[in-house]
């Protein structure tokens, strides 16, 4: 099933990110991102906190020894969305495979879909999106669209610890709730349950 399963409010949306700690640490210091956030590489962010754990291992692996909540405005989400090209062809968008790869290769945004976890780390029957930033889409997400960063790698490496531990019951995180998109932009972005 693909949704955008994610935790927001009126304001905006959170997004995860995992870096260094250093990274993450002077970013929420500073509520943006700067020494250590390379603003000339391809940075993905992603709604799912669950899949970025996986995909840290909880805060330890190297270089995602940090895990960066992000909250970003909703006009921005959805321009990212918009402008964010499949790394899958879909003829129902594209005539031609090279007319894809061409429109991949110029686009600032891409998107895939990745087998999305619960935070134990276990499949589950849902699709998570990832989203790449690049080019000026970049300054865009730094200077205008991110309200605020938060550290939450203490978090992440206490559900990783309770999960080792095989404790039960798991620290307290954010409800989600699914993020609703207009029907020519979830068709775009091959949203079905």
């Amino acid at each position: 099933m693909k949704r955008i399963y994610a935790e927001f409010d009126d304001d905006g949306i959170f997004v995860y990110q995992a870096f260094k700690h250093k990274t993450v640490l002077r970013a929420a210091a500073a509520g943006r991102f700067g020494t250590g956030f390379n603003r000339d590489r391809v940075t993905w962010i992603k709604p799912s906190f669950a899949w970025l754990l996986h995909r840290s291992v909880y805060a330890t692996k190297h270089r995602m020894d940090g895990i960066a909540k992000i909250k970003l405005c909703h006009e921005g989400f959805l321009e990212i969305l918009n402008q964010s090209i499949s790394t899958e062809y879909d003829e129902r968008f594209f005539p031609t495979r090279t007319a894809w790869r061409r429109a991949l290769d110029l686009s600032e945004v891409c998107h895939q879909w990745d087998g999305d976890r619960d935070l134990r780390g276990r499949p589950n029957d849902r699709r998570a999106i990832q989203i790449a930033l690049s080019g000026s889409i970049v300054e865009k997400y730094v200077d205008e669209w991110t309200l605020g960063i938060e550290d939450v790698t203490a978090l992440a490496q206490s559900i990783g610890k309770a999960v080792r531990g095989k404790v039960k019951k798991l620290p307290e995180c954010p409800e989600l709730g699914i993020y609703e998109l207009e029907s020519s932009l979830s068709s775009k972005l091959g949203i079905r349950e």
